[in-house]
């Protein structure tokens, strides 16, 4: 690891960036030969010799991390490690990612690179899972960089649920948060069916950092209404922490002083520096598990123009998450789409929730809205996906509760520690489990 990580202000020009990059890619060669997978991947076709030889290196792909599990891809000695994380696995095996005490200092920086800045003042409650992921421990090692306080809310744990959050938020005047979107519309209802209000009550909250789905522009703006401050995104993973953080304008920008970025067009096979296609990274700043010309098979579309910010680094629209959907006839609906159509409903209408099936050459949408409410929304939400869309639906609307139960909202559940001995009026069915 060099002894200094690059920082913002290092470059002024693209050229000084791509200078900087290709004076690391020299190392970054050098500990992937360290490791199994590479000496075997690239003895077939030659070990590059130098930084330009770089550009005729194959990609390596995902299955191959995971043909690779667990330990297939380390380039240091075991004990060298801190720790070990794995993606969630939800398309069967998943895929490991594993980093040195050096390789978490670039992983906490790039992290910490907020606009609204993180500082000791700071109390950042982390909600989002901890577990095997890296997501919940990027977060929370970037904050201690920073010298602020950390909350280590997790979002998969039965001691921390919606009540007790908000409680958190307001007891211990916690000024940042990190978690998906979702988890804030959930805190705001679980607020208001506590008896506050999300952008009155919580007087220390400055900023919402959010990553892990999909954002449209709609519900962004409705949930920074809600809480009365901004929403900061972030885009990254668990192969390789933060890849892009938001400028003051908005725009997500890739931390390319610390990873090298390509565009992969599978149609051409061909790599370029920008435009539409796979992303595909190489860090610049990891040892323990190099990754040369790694595909995340993420659709993006990456852009060089100028920011207003001043930032020199590239922009960056995430297409992938947004891509996926079903049909309705003939026509794909996403996700995406269709939440920032819920979210244009007005402000006043109270959606918060909904949900949709596609069925057919129809499209079922059911949203939350107070009765007083419901035959406005109906209206205006067909009328928008027949406009916008172009897909005929049937909206119906529930009353608030019924997406979301008021109990989830306020239950604090028990959570009880492992025992085995009952009195007489106990259900001894839950000996030795405690969930």
């Amino acid at each position: 690891m060099t002894d200094r990580l690059p920082q913002l202000g290092d470059w002024s020009t693209y050229e000084e960036l791509s200078k900087l990059q290709n004076e690391q890619l020299s190392q970054v060669l050098e500990w992937a030969a360290d490791s199994p997978f590479y000496r075997a991947k690239l003895a077939r076709g030659g070990w590059p010799g130098d930084p330009s030889d770089f550009a005729a290196l194959p990609a390596t792909l995902k299955t191959e991390l995971r043909d690779n599990y667990p330990f297939g891809m380390l380039a240091v000695p075991p004990s060298e490690l801190a720790t070990y994380h794995e993606s969630s696995g939800s398309t069967g095996q998943p895929t490991p990612s594993y980093y040195t005490e050096s390789d978490w200092l670039d992983l906490a920086e790039r992290f910490a690179r907020k606009w609204v800045g993180i500082s000791a003042s700071d109390t950042l409650l982390v909600r989002t899972p901890y577990a095997m992921l890296l997501t919940g421990h990027l977060a929370h090692a970037a904050a201690r960089l920073r010298g602020a306080t950390v909350v280590p809310g997790d979002n998969r744990s039965l001691a921390m649920p919606y009540a007790r959050v908000v409680g958190a938020l307001r007891n211990l005047d916690v000024t940042l948060t990190w978690s998906m979107p979702t988890e804030l519309l959930l805190w705001a209802a679980s607020a208001r069916a506590l008896g506050h209000e999300p952008d009155r009550d919580f007087p220390a909250l400055r900023a919402l950092f959010v990553g892990g789905e999909p954002l449209s522009p709609a519900r962004r703006a409705r949930i920074s209404r809600l809480w009365g401050v901004p929403v900061v995104e972030e885009y990254g993973s668990t192969e390789t922490g933060s890849l892009a953080g938001e400028c003051p304008e908005g725009r997500l920008h890739l931390w390319a002083d610390r990873v090298l970025f390509e565009v992969f067009d599978p149609r051409t096979g061909r790599f370029t520096r920008e435009g539409a296609g796979q992303l595909v990274v190489t860090p610049l700043h990891r040892q323990a598990m190099p990754l040369l010309r790694y595909n995340l098979e993420d659709s993006v579309d990456i852009s060089y123009d100028p920011c207003a910010c001043g930032w020199v680094l590239p922009t960056v629209k995430v297409l992938g998450r947004a891509i996926y959907g079903h049909r309705v006839g003939t026509t794909l609906i996403t996700q995406y789409e269709l939440e920032d159509l819920v979210y244009r409903l007005p402000y006043e209408y109270g959606v918060l929730f909904w949900r949709a099936q596609t069925a057919g050459d129809r499209l079922r949408v059911e949203i939350e809205v107070a009765p007083e409410h419901a035959t406005a929304a109906v209206a205006e939400l067909t009328a928008a996906l027949k406009r916008e869309l172009s897909v005929e639906s049937h909206v119906g609307c529930v009353p608030p509760g019924t997406l979301v139960p008021h109990d989830v909202l306020t239950k604090v559940p028990d959570v009880v520690k492992p025992r085995s001995l009952f009195g007489p009026d106990e259900d001894w069915n839950n000996a030795v489990l405690y969930y």
